[in-house]
This record gives C-alpha cells, structure tokens and sequence, in this order.
C-alpha cells in the first residue's frame, strides 16, 4: 500500500502533466490548500482520509472564471477525483463523503457543506484567497484575465455594485472581504479573520495612494 507521501507524489504528477490552471489555481495552490487542511483536520478531527485526497483532488478539473460552466467546476472536479482514485486504487471506503467534500468547497457552486471533512475543505481552500497569498492571487489573476486594476469612479465600490468582471480590486468586495463570514470551523474562522486584515490594510493602502 502506497504510503501518503507516495500518493502525494501521484497527485502532484497527474496535476503537473494532465491539467490545465489559471495563475491563481496552480500546483503552488493546490499544495497550500492540503497544508491548511491538514492544520485544520487536526485541530477539528476531521477524517483525513477523506480530506487527504479531496485537498490534493479539488481543483483537478480547470474551468476559466468567466466560463458559463464555473459554477459546474467543483462538480465536474469531485467526478473526475472519484473516477481517478477507483481506477488507482485509493484505499477510500467514503466515496460519497470525498465528492461532496469537493462539490462542495466552491463559492460559486453555493452548496452547503454537510459533514466536517466538507466545511475543513471549505475553509481550507477559502483561507489561501486571503491574506498575502489571496492579494496575490487575486492581483495576478486579474492581469491574467485582462480586468483594469479598478474603476475611474468609484473605485471602492461605496455607491455601486462591484463589477469584478471588469475590475480586480471589485473582487475584493464581490467575493473576498465576504469569505471570513463563510468560514465553517473554529480554527478557519480564526485564520480567516487575520488574513482579512491583511485585504484591509492593502486596500486602505491602496486608497490613499490613489484618493
């Protein structure tokens, strides 16, 4: 039986050579997305067996944020991760548990999480889009996409709808700033709201510069 570095090394392969990303959604992440939900796991006894692969296995499936199909992604993810480990042979008696922990962890998808292994990889995955490593992300993905940096009027949303379609600082607002009120556990909620300062500051940052 393989052991859980060697697993490792078969996921980190099969991400590396089958599957497309976006600069916000690459190895680098993936790797993050596993260490938070391994402090998690542990500080909420969360079934790492279950969360283990889920954590690797999440984003195997790349769809473009401004696909028609994005907020298929994390379905179309926890397919695919099954059908990958049955055809290896991971030793996993909760199949069920390991896709609705996947279909489950996006923010677009809009599922509620309904067992713990489920809301450690939400939190997981939604703590790596805060704090220094999410502005990064988020600013990168932004250049990625071709989206101006922010809106001439109004640049912080105080009068209108964020349009994050068009702006990358509007993110911050449509989606990012929202993430530490979503946070399912105790220790998630804890690290999200450290890393949200962090948004904060930069934005608080950002509008002297600019105001």
């Amino acid at each position: 039986m393989k052991s859980e570095e060697e697993w490792s090394e078969v996921f980190r392969n099969f991400l590396t050579e089958a599957q497309e990303s976006d600069p916000a959604h690459e190895l680098g992440h993936v790797e993050r997305v596993v260490r938070n939900a391994r402090q998690l796991t542990q500080g909420e006894g969360a079934d790492w067996s279950v969360v283990f692969p889920a954590a690797w296995l999440h984003d195997c499936v790349f769809v473009a944020k401004d696909s028609p199909l994005r907020k298929e992604a994390s379905r179309l993810s926890a397919d695919q991760a099954v059908s990958f480990l049955r055809d290896r042979g991971y030793p996993l008696a909760e199949w069920e548990a390991l896709h609705h922990a996947i279909a489950a962890h996006s923010f677009s998808a809009n599922i509620t999480p309904r067992t713990l292994e489920a809301r450690v990889l939400q939190d997981a995955d939604r703590i790596d889009a805060l704090g220094a490593v999410g502005l990064s992300r988020c600013l990168m993905l932004g250049g990625h996409m071709g989206t101006a940096l922010m809106s001439p009027v109004d640049p912080f949303c105080e009068n209108r709808e964020p349009d994050d379609a068009r702006y990358t600082i509007d993110h911050f607002y449509r989606k990012l700033l929202k993430l530490e009120n979503t946070m399912q556990t105790a220790a998630g909620r804890d690290l999200a709201r450290e890393r949200s300062d962090v948004l904060r500051s930069f934005l608080a940052q950002l509008r002297k510069e600019v105001i």
